[in-house]
């Protein structure tokens, strides 16, 4: 193995490893895992060049190696995972952690996590302890394609008789120009997605390929001096690599969008180092030249030990900073840092010692010496034991809808927002008594956000189409219609309640983040912003053309209007509403606007779930929690007596306390969003707002 390889992965792992637990050192630290994308494509791809495969045996006998390369310590970190989340996290977490680590065993939880990245309920979930797989994940995935691809290029150069280098070369320059104008249109379009999935990410292992195209002792199977620029050459590429790796990480943040061309940097970074061979242009040449300090300082004899145990360093680090913050109080200090990192390195000695390279030899236990069948037994493990743990969670939650049943049927005047009456002392509940339990809770949502009758209700980007879903009773004459972004869907609960009652039809019209406001809202994309603004233009229309008999809009402010940050966007979202409501009421409809709900802005179900004991370290103030929303100042701004406002967060918290269990309820089913089973609660309140409109 190349000392400069062993050093430029003791540089990636480095990087994020120090991002990961300290993220305002290295706040690009994350670019550490596209150099060691380039790294793998470059060995790999090497490895092909030298050995063409030719047969499907050629390949069989590739992917064994992979397996036992790969295989045994991924698996091994990924169980312990499991049985230290069931011992250390709270439940609400198990269920996450187990869907996350199937798919890891499986090696496609990055598309798992691309799904839930563009969700935006579900993007709120607190990290696993097995997120970081989906790197691996995607280098699998290119294991498993590369291959093919290449004895594919050269039996075509056989039988077309064209140069195999030639057709080879342009065949990887072709899917890597291809993923990278993907990965750059993607990155543009959706963001969220583009970070996880593989082909916004094949052209970085592509480029190490290409790297080694130009510069692998053996190409195609004839054996070739190692190619390296002169020496000149060869220093300048050698450190300009690392400056252009170094700069990234210390420019880059969570904002820069990425991968995209933002990704050149360190993936050309990586790949100049490799080129360089700095190792090798270290040694005294004929000449007396001299010697490169950066390969001589590549290869520093701890800075190779890292690089050997940099793939299980990479393992290990992860579950310990997700999983550390349960046992040391929930955030992590210096020493909480300095734990993990000694831990890390420990382990990472440990597997590679007594897993990665016992398993790497073909002949160590005999009885396991079909790598395949290796591979499908521990595979297997991972996902009986991630199953184990879902079955688990399923059992508790049925006992805790039985639970929430059985409360929802004997609820008292004491049951969720009725707690807040003035004058009413109600008794505190127990946590054996709080519905829906935690583990539930997150699962208690309103049903705007699920599919009915096949149909989402809900609007997406990048494009925002049309949804529109019908509750209550299809035939009612009292038309409601329920709109803006999940702040509105989170109060569907309550309207269905009040249309049980009172025989109503409920329309709604909701989208993902963006307001019902008439103005530039700055979403992740430029096409975000503008499709969000089409679907307000086009809710307006839709929502006059159906008349109903009163629309019911609220939402939350969570993106900055065009040209203002998020605290001084008020008066552009209140010239917004109100152009909005003014149209409906200059068209004869009636509006209840409502005031926004408060924000905990932390995962309640899983912050009560560890405070058990006392669910008031949950609680926050409501100048800390109830945020300012412009729309009631926009209400007085149409001075309309067909357009009123309504604030029921008197009935979400007191006036000195916003709490996370209220009447025996949890408040929200994450950072800011309602419980399903707390908005019914507020359905008597909501009605009476409603029905001052109704009557008017």
């Amino acid at each position: 193995m190349r000392a400069d390889i062993q050093g430029l992965r003791a540089v990636a792992v480095g990087v994020v490893l120090v991002y990961h637990v300290a993220p305002s050192l290295l706040p690009g630290g994350f670019v550490g895992v596209d150099a060691f994308f380039v790294i793998s494509g470059f060995l790999i791809t090497s490895h092909l060049l030298a050995h063409p495969p030719a047969t499907g045996r050629d390949l069989a006998t590739f992917w064994s190696r992979r397996i036992r390369r790969l295989l045994p310590a991924s698996v091994l970190v990924l169980a312990t995972t499991l049985v230290a989340s069931r011992l250390i996290a709270p439940d609400t977490a198990w269920d996450n952690t187990a869907r996350q680590a199937r798919a890891a065993g499986l090696y496609v939880v990055n598309w798992l996590l691309a799904h839930d990245a563009v969700d935006y309920l579900a993007a709120e979930n607190k990290p696993t302890p097995v997120q970081h797989f989906w790197s691996l994940s995607v280098e699998e995935q290119f294991y498993a394609v590369w291959p093919i691809l290449i004895l594919l290029l050269v039996a075509a150069a056989r039988r077309t008789r064209l140069p195999p280098m030639l057709l080879v070369t342009t065949g990887l320059g072709v899917v890597v120009a291809a993923s990278l104008t993907y990965s750059i249109v993607e990155t543009a379009t959706d963001p969220a997605a583009a970070y996880f999935i593989t082909p916004t990410r094949i052209w970085e292992l592509g480029i190490g390929g290409l790297v080694a195209l130009a510069c692998a002792p053996r190409v195609l199977g004839r054996p070739d001096a190692v190619r390296t620029p002169p020496r000149p050459i060869a220093l300048a590429l050698g450190w300009a690599g690392i400056a252009a790796i170094a700069l990234s990480v210390v420019t880059y943040s969570g904002s820069t969008p990425f991968p995209g061309w933002q990704a050149l940097l360190p993936v050309l970074g990586t790949a100049a180092v490799i080129a360089a061979h700095p190792t090798r242009t270290s040694t005294s040449t004929r000449t007396g030249t001299g010697t490169d300090p950066l390969g001589r300082l590549l290869a520093l004899r701890p800075v190779q030990w890292l690089g050997d145990v940099s793939y299980s360093v990479y393992l290990w680090h992860w579950p310990l900073v997700v999983l550390l913050p349960y046992l040391s109080g929930g955030t992590l200090g210096n020493l909480d840092r300095l734990v993990i990192i000694v831990t890390t390195l420990v382990l990472a000695a440990l597997t590679k010692r007594f897993v990665e390279d016992p398993f790497r030899r073909p002949g160590w236990a005999r009885p396991l010496r079909r790598p395949y069948l290796l591979g499908a037994t521990l595979m297997a493990l991972v996902v009986l034991l991630a199953s184990a743990q879902s079955l688990e969670v399923d059992h508790r939650q049925h006992l805790a809808q039985q639970q929430l049943a059985a409360a929802l049927a004997t609820a008292g005047p004491c049951f969720g927002a009725a707690a807040l009456t003035p004058g009413r002392t109600c008794p505190t509940t127990t946590y054996d008594h709080i519905v829906p339990a935690p583990a539930d809770a997150p699962d208690d949502k309103s049903d705007a956000y699920a599919d009915v009758g096949g149909k989402n209700c809900w609007a997406y980007t990048p494009t925002f189409p049309e949804q529109h879903c019908v509750f209550g009773d299809a035939d009612a004459t009292t038309r409601i219609a329920l709109v803006g972004n999940s702040h509105a869907g989170q109060w569907l609960p309550a309207l269905q309640a009040l249309a049980k009652a009172h025989h109503w039809r409920i329309d709604t019209f909701l989208a993902s983040r963006c307001a019902s406001a008439d103005v530039r809202q700055v979403l992740d994309t430029d096409q975000h912003s503008s499709a969000c603004e089409s679907w307000v233009r086009r809710t307006v229309a839709a929502v006059t053309a159906a008349k109903p008999d009163l629309v019911v809009m609220t939402n939350r402010i969570s993106v900055p209007a065009a040209g203002h940050t998020l605290s001084d966007s008020g008066a552009a979202y209140r010239q917004g509403y109100a152009q909005v409501m003014k149209a409906w009421a200059d068209a004869g409809l009636r509006v209840l606007a409502l005031h926004d709900t408060p924000a905990p802005g932390q995962q309640i179900p899983d912050c009560v779930a560890t405070h058990s004991d006392d669910t008031s370290a949950c609680d926050g103030k409501p100048s800390d929690w109830i945020p300012d929303d412009p729309v009631t100042d926009a209400v007085r701004d149409v001075a309309s007596p067909r357009v009123r406002s309504a604030d029921l967060d008197d009935h979400i918290c007191s006036a000195t306390v916003c709490r996370a269990v209220t009447g025996g309820v949890i408040t929200y089913f994450d950072g800011s969003h309602l419980t399903a089973t707390y908005a019914r609660t507020l359905a008597p309140y909501l009605d009476v707002a409603m029905q001052r409109l109704l009557r008017g």
